[in-house]
């Protein structure tokens, strides 16, 4: 827990509006509105946290939250579209159709017994709503540059904790001592490394140094929260800058465990190229405001795992084809354990596996019209071949496959023509990433009688 004094050690300092660069017309309406509904009846608001920084680093704030000396009852009581939510926090959400002002009452750093909090025995803080003074709510939150306050009352900014100074040096530190404040929620940790990706921040060296150590600490979070933090993490526009955070500073083998092992085992690099070329081309998708998909994301991140998965199989002498369902299953279900992927992500993720296999059955000579119409018609199609393209940019190995289906979308007839088939007696390796499909052998196919094949068209 931060030191109730550390409130003391720097003095409050008010930033004039002709010294900062936040603008009112910045600033959501319906924020606006809280504020001043807020401050109508008597009760002490700022607009708080990551908008604050946000707007000061010239970005553009997506969530607007508040901070206020009223409770959460007397929150409710001023708007009549406010409902309260949490019970490890309890928050006020005002609702303005689709946006939500999230308004938290200012904590206090010490509990007197009046109020309610509770402290596992690891350091883990289960529940906190204990009210103070927006001193104490200042050395209560984790990072200085979110510990930023402004107030329409002379439109200044208040900074308890030195923040605007850290803001303007593009420096991520925590509150109080690191080591205490991630215990306290180890997913802090991952929020150090989201900051840093998504502001281009460098993060203390103090706070920096206790995270390769408690990474572990993670393990302890919920599985549920840390789906919703990944989606943060690489969904969001920075996914490259993310995962290369995580390597750094020892937290992938905590969320991504099998696929770190996988990366530390692939000494080409080729798995690792994969991976950030997934990622990268995830972050162009944001900028260019296209959607993206949690399932096919996760289909990159634990590509590295599936394939490792497969090898290993093979090597057992598991048949290809089951050999891709086990290790697909193996996989998704070995990272539950960490992360809650959702079913409703989880099986197109595996969808997108298996039907690489399908993508390349055109160097094995099995590039029929009626097989390649079947594959251009599945839902997942799109998705599986812009993982192969991502693949051959990793890889080099895919080039033929990839200009065949291409084409193929556009005319099939014409595709096979242009594309003739290998020998189907020659032997195909899948490529650098380590799944390997093994040699295919020529086989004969039996005719079937004339009625049997009848029916079975």
């Amino acid at each position: 827990m931060p030191n109730p004094t550390q409130a003391n050690s720097i003095a409050q300092r008010v930033i004039p509006r002709e010294q900062h660069t936040i603008s009112r017309k910045d600033i959501s309406a319906n924020a606006l509105r809280v504020l001043y509904r807020l401050r109508e009846g008597g009760f002490d608001a700022y607009l708080v946290g990551g908008a604050v920084r946000d707007l000061l680093t010239g970005g553009h704030p997506k969530d607007f939250d508040v901070a206020t000396s009223a409770t959460p009852e007397e929150v409710k009581h001023l708007f009549r579209n406010c409902r309260l939510i949490g019970r490890r926090f309890r928050l006020a959400h005002v609702v303005f159709g689709r946006e939500i002002i999230e308004v938290a009452t200012f904590r206090a750093n010490s509990d007197d017994g009046s109020g309610d909090r509770q402290v596992h025995d690891d350091g883990r803080l289960l529940r906190d709503n204990v009210y103070g003074s927006i001193e104490d709510d200042a050395v209560r939150r984790d990072f200085t540059a979110n510990a930023l306050y402004y107030t329409v009352e002379d439109f200044s900014v208040r900074d308890y904790v030195g923040g605007f100074e850290d803001v303007n040096n593009r420096v991520l530190k925590l509150i109080g001592d690191p080591e205490t404040r991630y215990r306290e929620d180890p997913v802090r940790m991952l929020r150090a490394i989201r900051f840093a990706a998504k502001l281009g921040f460098s993060i203390d060296p103090a706070t920096a140094e206790p995270i390769p150590r408690l990474a572990p600490l993670l393990r302890e979070a919920a599985p549920a929260r840390l789906f919703e933090d990944c989606l943060k993490l690489f969904l969001y526009g920075h996914a490259e800058a993310s995962f290369e955070g995580l390597e750094r500073y020892g937290l992938l083998p905590a969320l991504f465990p099998d696929t770190a092992a996988a990366l530390a085992a692939n000494r080409s690099g080729a798995l690792r190229r994969m991976v950030i070329a997934g990622l990268r081309s995830t972050d162009a998708r944001v900028r260019a405001d296209e959607p993206v998909s949690p399932a096919f994301l996760f289909a990159v991140l634990l590509w590295p795992a599936y394939c490792r998965a497969l090898m290993t199989l093979q090597s057992q002498g598991v048949h290809l084809t089951e050999a891709q369902r086990r290790a697909a299953d193996r996989v998704t279900v070995h990272q539950l354990d960490s992360i809650a992927l959702p079913r409703r992500f989880s099986l197109p993720m595996q969808e997108i596996w298996l039907m690489q296999a399908r993508l390349m059955q055109a160097r094995s000579g099995q590039r029929q019209r009626k097989r390649v119409m079947r594959t251009l018609a599945h839902p997942r199609f799109r998705a599986a071949f812009d993982f192969l393209v991502l693949r051959q940019a990793a890889s080099d190995g895919h080039a033929e496959d990839v200009a065949f289906w291409r084409d193929a979308q556009q005319d099939p007839d014409n595709a096979i023509a242009l594309h003739p088939v290998e020998d189907a007696a020659e032997t195909e390796e899948e490529g650098a990433e380590g799944a390997a499909s093994g040699p295919r052998k020529r086989r004969r196919r039996r005719r079937k009688p004339a009625a049997a094949h009848s029916a079975a068209e």
